[in-house]
């Protein structure tokens, strides 16, 4: 430990800065879970991480001798790597600290008090409808406090100490202040960012900064907040996307001055009135040469037409709201009915099909045929008879069919059958497309016997590939095989063996297919791209354009492909 800090020199600003992007790095994941407005713009604790990171950066890399030089420099780099509305209102912070710090080679109590109060009022400027409950109000209260600390005549450790209390009283009243964060029990991220900012500008001056414990979250409760945001929040699904006046998130970044299309000298309150009326959620931030936007809006073009007078763009950025929240709401319906099928109790059946595999994709493809269950296994994770029983009789059902659809499954089927004190069936399919298959077969209103014979019939009417990668090396049947080939497999036999994936899936295909082919079926799982499964269709109709084609998401891991003909 060393000892309190009584003047902020070059050095200890220096210290401060790079401590506060070190907290905030260290705990972004944990301010990211606090995230709970309908459509944000991005991840705050990422956004305020990355934009601390980049002000640390300029700061560092600033050779400048005093303080108000470095200020500079890192509300400069803070502008420059500014993310998501946390970022921006973070970098007005420590532009408005610049701004009084300006002349300053060291700072007393009272110059760090009025950095503060100068950062709240570039802040609230800003925001075009400043909110309290968010990190302005926890900037508001802790400048507050350090001017009123400041004429009390304190000392820099013990107004730094009561800032960093201040703030964490604001912070814990922001749910008081906005409803939606009372209602899930949390409180502002980005006010929650800015407390860790300021407890590590005043851990450096008490001399009780450790870089050793960054992981530990300063705000002792953050935890608990997590777990409980977890346990109980949505997102605000009852927002209708044709609700939301601007739909389109724009932010611009413009070099002033710069290029050919500008006829305007920039003037602050000129460039912001006039996009002021073009929606709303704006900010407006500049320094003496660059200006960024950010602004929701129903018309992007003119404000990327308005940026371009006053200079060069550098970057624009255009999202649009109404889809991001179509995609909330689809995806928590779809959570939904998950979670409603999940609760929904099966009714016994007289007949229950039980089939082994892994991967979403497959799992639906076999509920979709009129599977009961799914058994997860397969390759490296094989059921046991137990696993059988025990799902069998959870069922309630009078008789089952097993698919091991693989055949170092057999056994444990086999025993189950004996065992499962219902009548059984195993249909000795030996792969997830020999099972899927089978189920074409199944009627649930014949016999036991009928069915397994059906489905024993279907088995032979599909020829089974897949593509999988070698694990060491070895020579099979003719074949030398090296650790990272990629190996196509024809009904459990070894093939083909390449070096690349696709080359060996088409490889593949062409043994696969005779002229009696049909239908085939591709079934992508893990490591397996978009324009892989393309390049497969592309090599089916070359093969023959007659050929029927189906591709499904598997999501099976191991094999990137799996194939059927028929």
């Amino acid at each position: 430990m060393t000892e309190k800090i009584t003047t902020i020199t070059p050095l200890v600003y220096g210290k401060m800065v790079n401590a506060a992007a070190a907290r905030l790095s260290a705990n972004a994941e944990n301010i990211n879970k606090l995230n709970v407005f309908p459509v944000p713009d991005g991840d705050t604790g990422t956004n305020m991480a990355l934009s601390m990171a980049s002000g640390a950066e300029y700061e560092r890399a600033s050779q400048d001798q005093s303080v108000g030089l470095l200020s500079k420099a890192t509300a400069k780099g803070l502008l420059m790597g500014a993310r998501g509305n946390s970022g921006v209102i973070l970098s007005q912070i420590f532009r408005g600290m610049a701004t009084a710090m300006a002349d300053k080679e060291t700072l007393s109590a009272r110059d760090m008090a009025d950095a503060l109060m100068e950062a709240a009022k570039v802040a609230y400027k800003s925001v075009m409808k400043p909110t309290e409950g968010t990190i302005l109000t926890v900037i508001r209260m802790a400048a507050t406090e350090a001017d009123q600390a400041a004429s009390a005549g304190d000392d820099l450790p013990t107004l730094m100490t009561k800032v960093k209390e201040a703030a964490q009283k604001a912070l814990d009243s922001t749910p008081d202040l906005l409803p939606v964060l009372k209602e899930v029990g949390v409180v502002d991220s980005g006010g929650q960012g800015l407390v860790m900012v300021l407890s590590a500008f005043t851990d450096v001056v008490l001399g009780t900064f450790d870089d050793k414990n960054l992981t530990t979250p300063d705000n002792a409760e953050l935890d608990q907040m997590v777990s409980k945001l977890h346990a109980g929040a949505q997102a605000d699904e009852s927002l209708n996307p044709e609700d939301i006046k601007y739909g389109y998130c724009t932010e611009i970044m413009v070099d002033l001055a710069e290029g050919t299309t500008w006829d305007h000298k920039f003037d602050y309150d000129t460039f912001y009135n006039f996009i002021a009326d073009k929606g709303d959620s704006l900010l407006v931030i500049n320094d003496d040469d660059v200006v960024k936007v950010h602004v929701h809006t129903e018309d992007p073009g003119t404000i990327i037409h308005w940026g371009t007078e006053f200079g060069s763009l550098r970057k624009v950025k255009v999202d649009n709201m109404r889809d991001q929240q179509q995609a909330v709401i689809d995806r928590q319906e779809e959570e939904k009915q998950e979670e409603r099928a999940e609760a929904k109790p099966k009714k016994a059946p007289k007949l229950a099909v039980f089939a082994v595999a892994s991967g979403k994709g497959i799992e639906n493809l076999f509920d979709s045929l009129g599977v009961y269950q799914v058994i997860t296994g397969g390759q490296t994770m094989n059921p046991s008879t137990k696993d059988f029983v025990d799902a069998i009789t959870a069922s309630g059902a009078e008789q089952a069919i097993i698919l091991p659809n693989n055949s170092n499954i057999f056994l444990a089927a086999d025993q189950a059958k004996e065992v499962a004190g219902v009548p059984v069936s195993v249909v000795k399919s030996r792969s997830i497309q020999q099972g899927l298959t089978a189920m074409l077969g199944y009627n649930p209103d014949a016999t036991l016997l009928d069915n397994e014979q059906d489905m024993t019939a279907e088995l032979d009417t599909v020829v089974s590939g897949a593509v999988t990668q070698a694990v060491r090396e070895t020579t099979l049947k003719g074949h030398d095989i090296k650790k990272g080939d990629w190996l196509g497999m024809k009904d459990g036999e070894i093939v083909v063996v390449g070096k690349k994936l696709v080359e060996t899936a088409k490889s593949l295909l062409e043994q696969m297919c005779d002229d009696d082919s049909e239908i085939v079926t591709i079934i992508s799982g893990e490591g397996a791209k978009p324009k892989d499964e393309k390049a497969l269709e592309e090599a089916v109709s070359e093969i023959d354009d007659d050929l029927e084609i189906e591709v499904h998401d598997g999501g099976q891991a191991l094999y990137p492909f799996l194939l059927s003909v028929e």
